[in-house]
């Protein structure tokens, strides 16, 4: 890993798409872990987005959505795809 995950980071609008694991990544693997456990748990999107990407969904409701629905479909690719990066990227770093 080339940084420290934060614990409570600020977000972007968007989220990476691309098929490598980003700086932004690293630095948001907890906020894609809070993601996933308040989407497992069925918690109101808007609530969540106020608590864990520090957005007001009654100020921009649209953009605010599209920024929820952005960090967690990250966040899923991450538990699907990105994860194998990160271990092959470990790998690299070793050596």
């Amino acid at each position: 890993m080339r940084v420290r995950p934060e614990l409570d980071p600020d977000v972007e609008d968007e989220a990476p798409t691309g098929s490598d694991i980003t700086i932004y990544d690293e630095e948001h693997f907890v906020t894609y872990l809070r993601l996933l456990d308040a989407d497992k748990e069925g918690a109101d999107w808007a609530e969540v987005a106020r608590i864990v990407l520090h957005r007001d969904p009654a100020f921009d409701p649209a953009r605010t959505r599209h920024c929820w629905e952005s960090h967690l479909t990250r966040a899923k690719w991450m538990t699907k795809i990105g994860y194998r990066r990160i271990l092959v990227q470990a790998v690299e770093e070793r050596r």
